[in-house]
């Protein structure tokens, strides 16, 4: 048995990608924290190995991210212009 098939280890990925996102914004890491997160109940409630609780994470952190993009948007980044004074 691989620490990976523990439940709370996910959590503990989880909760420590969740600190990288904070320290390094991008909103990268918050789609691999949601991944752990949702692969967690499975490696507690299931039998799954390394490998499918691999698959698993990786299905579910491309889902959460695409999901987060979707319902957030996207990061506008580039110069602005702006047509109007406020002082006119």
């Amino acid at each position: 048995m691989s620490i990976f098939e523990v439940w709370w280890v996910w959590l503990a990925l989880a909760l420590g990608l969740g600190t990288a996102e904070i320290f390094l914004p991008g909103s990268i890491f918050l789609g691999f924290a949601a991944g752990a997160a949702l692969t967690a109940p499975l490696a507690g409630l299931t039998a799954l190995t390394l490998p499918q609780l691999a698959v698993a994470f990786a299905v579910l952190s491309l889902a959460s991210w695409l999901v987060m993009r979707k319902v957030f948007g996207f990061r506008q980044s580039g110069i602005k212009t702006f047509e109007n004074d406020i002082n006119d």
